[in-house]
């Protein structure tokens, strides 16, 4: 396990572990990875490949969420040291086909599905579409005042809770049947910008709306809030492609978990203490 202190990683571990699965996870701080006890943790770091292939040893299935330029290396050691199987958690942004599309983040997660692909690993492509996680970037505002101000409150996202992503990458670790398969994953509606502020504002009892900024000002704001001015960029071309847009709504999460994906209000009542 790669990436298993973020915010998808630490679901796959605990859903490795339901299921029986013996699991060891890389970290750079494992005395402050708070990763459950039954996990193995291996001190390592996916920047330095020599770390890295000690915990590759014995191995059979790999949970690969690397970071810029590190896929190569890792790639070519789980190779020699006998790993089978490869999920790759990428983004369903390799597959728009927008203004933009052309960007840094896009053309970062179409190299590293290429370097998967090429491998020699068997392999399997997780795609989650906008993570419902990061709305918690309006915390600070809604707790300081119940608004959230930003650029384009059309822009349209079918948000995917974060557990529902690990629910699929565990079952795709575990079972046959995924080689070469790219799933893109979604919740379940299409929710605005406004809609999604609206939402949050129910869970925690207390209004919440969504201040409309002109796409200038949303962009010194989040550059004041250190954003950089390229990814800021980047952000608001997304978002004002998918204004007046219902998103697409993939049946990726029943398909292979067999249960409809969790909606944007389940996402809320998990995570109302993050918004108060």
């Amino acid at each position: 396990m790669t990436g298993a202190t973020g915010n998808v990683g630490r679901h796959v571990v605990d859903q490795l572990l339901a299921a029986g699965a013996a699991v060891r996870t890389l970290t750079r701080d494992p005395a402050g990875a708070r990763l459950p006890a039954e996990a193995e943790v291996v001190e390592g770091d996916l920047t330095r490949p020599e770390t890295v292939e000690p915990a590759l040893k014995g191995v059979s299935a790999l949970f690969l969420f690397p970071a810029p330029g590190t896929a190569g290396p890792v790639l070519r050691a789980a190779r020699e040291c006998g790993v089978r199987r490869v999920v790759l958690l990428s983004s369903s942004a390799v597959e728009f086909d927008t203004e933009g599309s052309d960007d840094a983040i896009v053309a970062y997660h179409k190299e590293i599905e290429r370097q998967v692909e090429t491998s020699g690993l068997e392999w399997t492509f997780v795609r989650p579409g906008a993570f419902a996680v990061n709305t918690l970037q309006w915390a600070p505002q809604i707790r300081a005042g119940g608004v959230v101000r930003g650029a384009y409150a059309g822009a349209e996202m079918s948000l995917i809770h974060e557990r529902d992503i690990a629910d699929v990458a565990a079952r795709v670790l575990l079972t046959e049947g995924h080689a070469g398969a790219k799933y893109v994953l979604t919740g379940p509606e299409s929710l605005t910008q406004a809609e999604q502020a609206r939402r949050i504002g129910e869970a925690v009892g207390r209004p919440v709306r969504y201040e409309e900024l002109t796409p200038e000002a949303a962009r010194e704001q989040m550059i004041e809030n250190r954003v950089p001015a390229e990814f800021a960029d980047m952000l608001l071309t997304f978002q004002a492609g998918l204004v007046g847009v219902p998103a697409d709504v993939s049946p990726g999460v029943e398909e292979i978990t067999g249960r409809p994906a969790r909606t944007f209000d389940q996402w809320c009542a998990d995570h109302v203490a993050d918004f108060r």
